[in-house]
């Protein structure tokens, strides 16, 4: 397994708790104060079929193995781990809230569990921790618990009908956004499972006020990059065909398997299509696309069946809609040196540390490497998601499928005083054995 040596080194002590935490897969123990950041690389999982979804990101614990723990200055523990009987663990996880002697178990018997983000500021009032819970691998959706990390820790709100979410500030103004797909909407929408889909519709939320809100249409311009990326993928002639189909495309059929194949697959694009319209706010748009794609005497069906869908999915559950525009122009947070020390005059950032971590294989052997260190320069957010990764040192080299590997990281974020920051950090990365 390589191994991660920080810039500037932390005590051996919580270097040597670091590691032992990450021993197995999925799995960190970290305390709350740490000047630094430290990481070591986690084996690489397996990503994992169901019949809902054809793959789910890392997460912490799936099947009792993996653990995670940290404590929030405010004095709040969060546990993740094995769900034990008898005091015997036993192949399913659990989460568990305490402070001061009160410990209250908060989800148990959860095929996997997740901590999406830790001690992040969501907008709800206070900081937060944020679990997802997924009770059985048939499930396709995923339940948000939303925790406070002061005492006594309550529930904030809990989320339904995600095959993931993620907390972040993905334009790093300053907010925090909590991103996810539309699962319960349509998963088995027309015969559909959730593997068939490139781009099942996504949902952007987040807080004001105290009230959840879509925001989604916020972010017209990532639905627009998804949009061309379908429309790249739809072959013309298939698209004719698949007009001159009954669009519902179910037995009984003259079409052979190869015949249903091809159509089914531009329906599904075609869906793709007008859901990103629709649920980035522009109505219109998805109708019209709809028209020009689909087979004209079943427009209508399709269409009541998709607003039907989605009136039951996560939408069902925001109390209203963002009245922000896209086009309007966004503050950009102050980017803070998490990886230089405090010093006279300079305000004490505490460092980000590591949540999950995934490392993909080395694109090349070791013995081809340019160089036997690698330094990552990263952005990472108030959230803990890394915003941007790049090479750094003198040959900035980095293999490409470590720096996408990153996209998916998660991290405890940097703080100054009690408040989570975006900020800069550098780490060196051995790639030797």
């Amino acid at each position: 397994m390589a191994t991660i040596r920080p810039i500037d080194a932390p005590s051996t002590a919580i270097a040597n708790r670091l590691r032992r935490g990450f021993k197995r897969p999925c799995s960190v123990v970290v305390p709350w104060r740490c000047g630094t950041m430290t990481l070591a690389w986690l084996a690489l999982l397996c990503l994992v079929s169901s019949p809902c979804h054809a793959q789910t990101p890392d997460v912490l614990c799936k099947e009792g193995s993996g653990s995670f723990e940290a404590a929030f200055h405010t004095g709040v523990k969060v546990r993740v781990g094995a769900a034990k009987k008898g005091g015997l663990a036993r192949r399913l996880c659990e989460a568990a809230m305490s402070w001061d002697q009160h410990s209250e178990v908060v989800a148990t018997d959860a095929f996997q569990l997740d901590v999406d983000a830790f001690g992040v500021d969501l907008g709800v009032g206070v900081p937060a921790v944020t679990l997802q819970v997924k009770k059985s691998s048939a499930d396709c959706c995923m339940t948000y618990l939303i925790y406070s990390l002061q005492k006594p820790s309550r529930l904030l709100r809990t989320i339904t009908g995600g095959d993931f979410f993620s907390a972040a500030d993905t334009d790093l103004d300053g907010r925090v956004e909590i991103w996810s797909h539309d699962a319960a909407a349509v998963a088995g929408f027309e015969t559909l499972v959730l593997g068939e889909l490139d781009a099942p519709p996504t949902i952007v939320l987040r807080f004001e006020g105290g009230r959840l809100l879509d925001a989604s249409s916020e972010f017209q311009t990532y639905f627009d990059s998804e949009i061309a990326k379908i429309r790249e993928k739809i072959d013309q002639h298939d698209l004719l065909d698949f007009k001159s189909s009954s669009g519902a495309l179910t037995p009984p059929t003259a079409l052979s398997v190869e015949q249903l194949h091809r159509l089914r697959r531009v329906k599904t694009r075609v869906l793709e299509i007008v859901w990103s319209y629709l649920y980035s706010g522009r109505e219109q748009e998805a109708w019209r696309s709809l028209t020009e794609m689909w087979p004209a005497a079943d427009v209508e069906r399709i269409r009541a069946a998709v607003l039907d869908a989605r009136a039951h999915g996560i939408r069902a559950e925001v109390d209203g809609v963002s009245a922000g525009s896209p086009s309007g122009k966004k503050k950009r947070v102050a980017l803070f040196d998490a990886a230089s020390r405090a010093g006279p005059g300079k305000s004490e950032i505490i460092s980000p540390l590591p949540l999950q971590l995934r490392r993909p294989p080395l694109s090349m052997p070791e013995q081809s490497l340019p160089e036997p260190e690698l330094l990552l320069d990263l952005v990472i957010d108030s959230a803990g998601k890394v915003r941007s990764a790049e090479a750094s040192g003198k040959t900035k080299w980095a293999d490409p499928d470590l720096l996408r590997a990153t996209e998916e990281w998660k991290f405890i974020p940097a703080f100054k005083g009690n408040r989570p920051v975006a900020c800069r950090s550098r780490l060196a990365v051995s790639l030797t054995r």
